[in-house]
């Protein structure tokens, strides 16, 4: 089942490859849940599903508990009248103001649907300030929402950093699947951060160093990344799978060629 959200780096279209590197397990831990597309797709017997936007976890949160009720109020955000470029700005201002966790809910997944290319972005104010996308129509994701409120029955969604949720894993009980910002192609790469912080090269190796430590008690630890020299050293005692796949979000349309990606699986000591 696809994601009810756009996300950049959705690992929709790779989620075979994913699930055939992940051990098996009682729980999956995701300390970068993103748009839930390994969520969705796999088949534990619960989710601890952790990510450091409170917008993401808020919506998530949501269709959780209400379900249709929250569906059907997305809806009405959904019309021919709203699917303009001053009424987009109109809610992106309201967005960033309110105080109404439900509105700001139902919002965060109107600007995802009607913003350009599904970015998810914030200034370093914390303000979201993806531009208009200028669909014709943008898709209510009704089914796939329905899906994700049933599925969700089974998940504890928590807003915390990758290490807090990390440190709840238990050996014999969870596998970790890590799914970070991925480190930069090239120097002059610009990353567009989906939540305020960011995500370097220091987090980058405190990660791997976390996974390898989670591995050593027990507990299996697979991530995924670009294929670099970098990502190539950090992941050096992990077991790792290559392959290339489509980039789809580069603003430049002659730049979406094939990038080569990595899975590497830290195996729990036994």
């Amino acid at each position: 089942m696809r994601p009810f959200l756009k996300w950049p780096g959705s690992k929709y279209r790779i989620v075979d490859r994913v699930k055939e590197q992940l051990p098996p397990g009682r729980r999956l831990i995701e300390p970068f849940v993103g748009s839930g597309a390994v969520f969705l797709n796999t088949d534990y017997d619960n989710y601890l599903l952790a990510d450091n936007n409170p917008d993401l976890i808020n919506v998530f949160r949501f269709l959780q508990s209400e379900g249709k009720i929250f569906i059907e109020y997305c809806r009405t955000f959904f019309t021919p009248e709203n699917n303009s470029e001053e009424v987009y700005y109109t809610y992106r201002h309201e967005f960033n103001n309110t105080k109404d966790d439900k509105l700001k809910a139902a919002l965060f997944l109107y600007l995802n649907r009607h913003g350009y290319n599904g970015l998810v972005r914030y200034s370093l104010k914390g303000n979201f300030n993806t531009p208009f996308g200028t669909y014709e129509k943008p898709y209510f994701p009704e089914k796939e929402m329905i899906y994700f409120h049933k599925k969700a029955q089974r998940a504890q969604f928590i807003c915390c950093g990758f290490e807090d949720a990390m440190s709840q894993a238990m050996p014999g009980q969870d596998v970790c699947y890590c799914d970070p910002p991925y480190v930069n192609l090239s120097p002059t790469a610009n990353f567009t951060s989906y939540s305020t912080g960011g995500f370097g090269l220091e987090e980058q190796l405190r990660l791997a160093k976390l996974a390898k430590g989670l591995a050593e008690k027990g507990i299996p630890v697979l991530l995924s990344n670009h294929d670099t020299e970098f990502v190539r050293r950090a992941y050096a005692s992990a077991q790792i799978i290559a392959f290339d796949v489509q980039r789809f979000i580069s603003c430049d349309s002659t730049n979406r060629g094939r990038v080569g990606e990595v899975l590497a699986l830290f195996p729990g000591c036994s």
